[in-house]
C-alpha cells in the first residue's frame, strides 16, 4: 500500500477513535463489546492496520451517535480503496474498460514522464505487440477475452503523440528491446516502429543500457501525468499516487533514471542491436 493510502487509513482511524471516546467508551475493549466485535479489531482499525468495511462504519457511527457522519466516512473509505486498485477487480469484465479509463487522463495531460524497465510503453506499441501483451493479461488474470478491443483502445492513445503541445519523456530499460512479445516478426516490427517514432519532436525516448551505472534501482514501472498523478503497476494491483510529497519522490526517481539513460544516436544503436539480434533469431 502507498504511504498516501496508509496515511489516509490512519487519519480515518483517528477520526473514529475521537467518535468512540466522545461517546464515553474509554477503552477499545468496551466499544468492541458494545459492537459485538473482537477487541483487537477496534485497535487495528483505529491505528490504520485494518481497513474497516462500509458496514463497520455504519455500526461505529450508530454506536457513537454519529449517524450523520456515515455518508462522509464511506466516501473517505471509497477514496482509500481507489488509491490501490486490484487488477482482478479492475479487469473483471476484460481489459478494454481499463484502457478506456486511461484516455481522459491522457487527453488532459501536457507532460508525460514514463519509466518501464522491461517492455515498450503502451502508446509506443504496435498493434501486434499490444495484442500479445493483452493475451498475457487475459491468461494471467483469467479474465474475459477482449484482446482486440483492448488493443484498439490502447492504440487510441497514440493520437496524443501528434496532437496539441504535449511533451513525452519516456525511458525504457534496454531489456524492453529484447522482451519477446509475439515472436521474431512482431519484435522486428516493434523495433522498427521505435526508430520511426523517435523522430517525433514531442517525444524524448531514452534507454537505460543493461550495463549503465545506476543512480537508483530500477523498481516498478510508473507513468507520471504532469505533476498531479502517478500510476505504478505491480502484478497484483495498480497504485494511484496523488499526494504532492509522494509525486516529488517519483520526479526525483525519474531524474536519477534519466542520468543513466542514453538518447539520440546511442539510443538508436541499442535498437539496431536488438534488430540484429532478432534478425538472427
Amino acid at each position: 500500500m502507498s504511504t498516501e493510502a496508509q496515511d489516509q487509513r490512519e487519519a480515518l482511524g483517528a477520526r473514529l477513535r475521537v467518535f468512540r471516546k466522545g461517546a464515553g467508551y474509554t477503552s477499545g475493549r468496551a466499544f468492541a463489546a458494545a459492537a459485538g466485535w473482537h477487541e483487537s479489531k477496534v485497535s487495528r482499525i483505529e491505528h490504520g492496520r485494518q481497513k474497516p468495511s462500509e458496514e463497520d462504519l455504519r455500526v461505529w457511527c450508530e454506536a457513537t451517535g454519529q449517524q450523520d457522519q456515515v455518508a462522509d466516512l464511506i466516501a473517505v473509505l471509497r477514496h482509500i480503496n481507489e488509491l490501490w486498485l486490484e487488477w482482478k477487480r479492475q479487469l473483471k469484465d476484460g481489459a478494454t474498460s481499463r484502457q478506456q479509463k486511461a484516455i481522459p487522463v491522457y487527453a488532459k495531460t501536457k507532460l508525460f514522464r514514463i519509466w518501464h524497465p522491461t517492455l515498450v510503453w503502451g502508446a509506443l506499441q504496435t498493434a501486434d505487440y499490444a495484442a500479445d501483451t493483452f493475451k498475457q493479461v487475459v491468461n494471467f488474470y483469467d479474465i474475459p477475452d477482449d484482446i482486440e478491443s483492448a488493443r484498439d483502445k490502447r492504440l487510441e492513445r497514440q493520437k496524443y503523440l501528434y496532437e496539441g503541445d504535449r511533451a513525452f519523456h519516456v525511458i525504457l530499460g534496454e531489456q524492453a528491446l529484447y522482451s519477446n512479445f509475439g515472436g521474431r516478426n512482431v519484435m522486428l516490427e516493434q523495433l522498427e516502429w521505435l526508430l520511426h517514432v523517435m523522430r517525433l519532436p514531442r517525444l524524448s525516448l531514452g534507454f537505460v543500457p543493461r550495463a549503465a551505472p545506476l543512480w537508483i534501482w530500477p523498481g516498478n514501472s510508473f507513468s507520471m501525468f504532469d505533476s498531479r498523478l502517478v500510476l505504478v503497476e505491480t502484478f497484483s494491483a495498480e497504485l494511484t499516487v496523488s499526494k504532492p510529497s509522494e509525486i516529488e519522490t517519483y520526479i526525483k526517481a525519474f531524474g536519477l533514471l534519466k542520468r543513466s539513460a542514453v538518447y539520440g544516436d546511442s539510443a538508436k544503436e541499442l535498437i539496431r542491436g536488438a534488430i540484429r539480434y532478432y534478425d538472427r533469431y
